[in-house]
């Protein structure tokens, strides 16, 4: 190899961007939170309902889709409220669209979370979120989103 050559560059992908729609389901002046199992990748911690979008899916269909498996309801997904884009330090990204329900069919039937609970707004700091979700917990907490 002739050293006049430049030498080729090397790129280093960035972490696998997952994307994920999640829901604001406000009640009065309270929302649903879940924490996760302790089985699970970041367990204990609470997070909003919601899911992976597939592909094919809008974050809309894609949440009303993971509401039926999480909770056993079907909700309308109303506006959206968020966006937010977090690297974890252990690898993986993750690109949150967070949408405000309002309404649903059914009685919440906890699937997949550790429990589920009802909690105040300006409460939510009282809890441990993962991550993504800490700035959009002081927000919410403070009454600047919902």
């Amino acid at each position: 190899m002739n050293d006049s050559q430049p030498k080729p560059k090397t790129h280093t992908p960035g972490p696998a961007l997952r994307f994920v729609a999640a829901a604001l389901i406000v009640r009065d002046r309270e929302v649903l939170i879940g924490q996760r199992r302790v089985d699970q990748p970041m367990g204990s911690l609470w997070e909003f309902p919601g899911g992976k979008i597939e592909p094919g899916e809008s974050p809309q269909e894609a949440l009303a889709r993971e509401l039926v498996e999480e909770l056993g309801i079907r909700a309308e997904v109303g506006p959206a409220v968020t966006r937010i884009r977090h690297n974890y330090r252990g690898g993986g990204a993750v690109d949150l669209q967070f949408f405000a329900v309002r309404s649903f069919v059914g009685d919440i039937d906890n699937q997949i979370y550790q429990q589920v609970r009802w909690v105040k707004l300006e409460e939510l700091t009282d809890y441990k979120f993962l991550a993504a979700d800490r700035g959009l917990i002081k927000d919410l907490a403070a009454g600047k989103l919902l």
